[in-house]
């Protein structure tokens, strides 16, 4: 009986002692110890089969355009995404869950107009933040606000529009002044007075002229909603005081009528 069950139990302890297998590596990425690659493979899309042990994903010089809700499977370890010179237009709100352990985000070279807030909202932990040369005009406070770990901003080389829409963003800045790099290369667009003047630069006396009770946009179209209704509404009533004033003179001169002898 011992003599039988020796090679067995050995086997076993073998496999037991055996590693375990490395996750497969994503066909157009290049994988080494936690570290995915999968740079200038011409991928319109984040690759789904990635390890949860990912700590660093490279997908720079890609075609990808969108990033849509969850577009990256759960990697809790993920540290560093890199996503420059890819042609990114939009980025959904539920497109980064499931990386909250991300300390570096490069989003630079690439064609994003606006970012919302509640997209950056997973990322408790990001450190760096990269949005350099991007087609920003104004970035919503809400979105930096959300980012209580952040020490190191880039924001050069965008088209910002230096008007009052900027203010938010602009005291943001006068007060988070360590953390913005390359501050020389911030730099405003429009209006054409104030093109390729450092947006660091500019004071208070610059939006003496913007109003804080400035209307939000949801003002604005409420106000185009009720303005129309207000108006039916007064030709409604201005024709229904008219009509019984006319009805109302009408009997009272049959009662006179009736009322000769």
């Amino acid at each position: 009986m011992g003599g039988r069950s020796g090679p067995s139990t050995i086997l076993a302890c073998l496999l037991l002692l055996r590693p375990p297998a490395w996750p497969a590596c994503p066909a157009a990425c290049r994988c080494a110890a936690g570290e995915v690659d999968c740079s200038e493979h011409a991928l319109s899309e984040v690759p789904r089969s990635l390890s949860a042990n990912t700590s660093t994903l490279w997908l720079g010089y890609n075609f990808i355009m969108v990033l849509g809700p969850h577009s990256f499977p759960a990697l809790p370890g993920l540290l560093l995404l890199s996503l420059p010179h890819n042609r990114l237009g939009l980025i959904h709100s539920q497109a980064l869950v499931g990386l909250g352990a991300l300390r570096e985000l490069d989003l630079s070279n690439n064609y994003l107009t606006v970012l919302s807030p509640e997209t950056f909202l997973p990322l408790t932990n990001l450190a760096k933040l990269n949005l350099g040369s991007n087609r920003l005009g104004e970035l919503e406070p809400g979105v930096l606000r959300s980012l209580p770990q952040l020490r190191a901003l880039h924001l050069q080389d965008n088209p910002w529009v230096c008007s009052c829409s900027i203010l938010p963003l602009w005291r943001w800045l006068s007060h988070n002044r360590e953390k913005v790099q390359e501050k020389s290369l911030l730099l405003c667009r429009v209006p054409e007075l104030l093109n390729k003047y450092p947006i660091m630069a500019l004071g208070n006396e610059s939006f003496r002229q913007c109003q804080e009770t400035s209307l939000s946009t949801r003002h604005y179209i409420a106000f185009l909603i009720i303005g129309p209704f207000s108006f039916m509404a007064s030709i409604f009533f201005c024709t229904f005081m008219g009509s019984t004033i006319v009805i109302y003179n009408s009997l009272h001169k049959e009662r006179h009528f009736w009322r000769r002898p």
